[in-house]
């Protein structure tokens, strides 16, 4: 994970779906993504090799996530910004998960909209 992520900014997105090595592929072919091994998920590249999204397999700790492309804003302090969640009428569908750097949770604000929030 970077260090250098800046508090508020969106630094990655991540797709978790049932059949993650066919939708691995789709955006393979469609876009000319990459794909990279990242355990037992795939970290999916631009033509530069830069990191463009991840694939993930919707089981084990990615079990609860939706089918939908996630947004991950880097955060300062991952409890405080869940409290706020639940004290400004959001909702933590998943999470948190991981420990330090990285870590992360799923929110969704008043409005229904889902993102994650991410330890930077």
């Amino acid at each position: 994970m970077s260090v250098d992520w800046k508090p508020g900014m969106f630094v990655h997105l991540d797709l978790t779906v049932p059949d993650a090595p066919a939708v691995r592929d789709f955006y393979a072919d469609v876009i000319g993504w990459t794909p990279e091994p990242l355990g037992e998920d795939w970290m999916m590249l631009a033509a530069d090799g830069t990191p463009a999204a991840g694939i993930c397999h919707a089981r084990g700790e990615n079990a609860d996530l939706p089918p939908q492309w996630l947004a991950y804003v880097a955060v300062e302090d991952l409890d405080a910004s869940l409290a706020a969640v639940r004290n400004r009428g959001g909702e933590v569908v998943a999470g948190p998960k991981g420990e330090g750097t990285g870590a992360y949770a799923v929110v969704r604000d008043p409005a229904g909209a889902v993102l994650a929030l991410i330890l930077r």
